[in-house]
């Protein structure tokens, strides 16, 4: 049986990303049964986007809002998973495009006692403005269509079954991002969600796999399945990076399970 997914796009302060993002959603094969904007603090230009978009798109988008109080993508990807109503949640930045298959792949992956740790490919920093504003579908291109300096790499792109492969590594938490990761929604109810101790740039999706697999919940390679184009910007502060390693360097040597600010005060 299919599950509901609920579509979960984390977002702040680049509508127009974000607007290109939603155009990929709608040219799903396969659309979620709703899309929820996780929203950091974004001004009214992304309210204003969203509004426009809920009264012209395919299925049902809920705008999750909290005040801007630096980078806490935790506790909004929390909030937004509360007011999901589907089963299985797909997280995904506001700044990655989907290819028309990526909801139809990641339905047919989705397996009980498993989350799915998807890929991305890099849109180099000359062409991401001439794709959002000119509005150019590259995610509907086919590989063959990329020139070089268009792009980091083209071989993630190709469909490859890949049958067992996908659970060679299983217990691996290295290189699981937030910004391409299915993981059903009991799943995150039993480990408390992300953990909000984790704030500014990096290591709360660390965080998460590590907890999950600890959860006994392992990971399913989504390589060449569920690759995503991810617009290039510029780094994100990253001045809380250290404090948040050390952070999960404690949390790796500890049996830590439940997220310590997590996701239980929403429901």
């Amino acid at each position: 049986m299919k599950p509901n997914i609920s579509l979960i796009i984390t977002t702040y302060n680049w509508p127009l990303a974000l607007n290109a993002v939603l155009r990929s959603v709608m040219n799903q094969h396969q659309l979620p049964m709703e899309v929820l904007i996780a929203d950091d603090g974004s001004d009214q230009h992304t309210r204003e986007l969203i509004q426009s978009r809920q009264e012209n798109h395919k299925v049902p988008i809920k705008h999750i809002w909290q005040e801007d109080n630096g980078f806490q993508a935790a506790k909004i990807r929390n909030k937004a998973v509360a007011e999901a109503s589907g089963d299985y949640m797909i997280f995904l930045d506001g700044d990655c495009l989907i290819r028309p298959d990526f909801i139809q792949r990641h339905s047919k992956l989705a397996t009980r006692g498993f989350f799915v740790a998807g890929n991305r490919v890099l849109l180099s920093e000359q062409f991401t403005p001439e794709v959002l504003e000119q509005h150019i579908p590259v995610e509907s291109w086919p590989t063959s269509q990329f020139k070089e300096h268009q792009i980091n790499r083209t071989w993630p792109l190709h469909y490859i079954p890949m049958g067992y492969l996908r659970k060679l590594s299983t217990n691996k938490w290295q290189g699981v991002k937030t910004c391409n990761l299915a993981v059903w929604k009991e799943d995150l109810i039993d480990i408390n969600g992300l953990d909000e101790a984790f704030t500014g740039w990096g290591y709360e999706d660390s965080d998460l796999t590590i907890r999950l697999l600890r959860h006994g919940i392992k990971r399913l390679n989504g390589r060449h399945a569920t690759t995503v184009m991810h617009l290039w910007h510029k780094e994100h502060d990253r001045s809380q990076e250290k404090v948040n390693w050390d952070k999960l360097q404690q949390i790796l040597k500890s049996e830590k399970l439940l997220a310590t600010q997590g996701l239980s005060q929403y429901l």
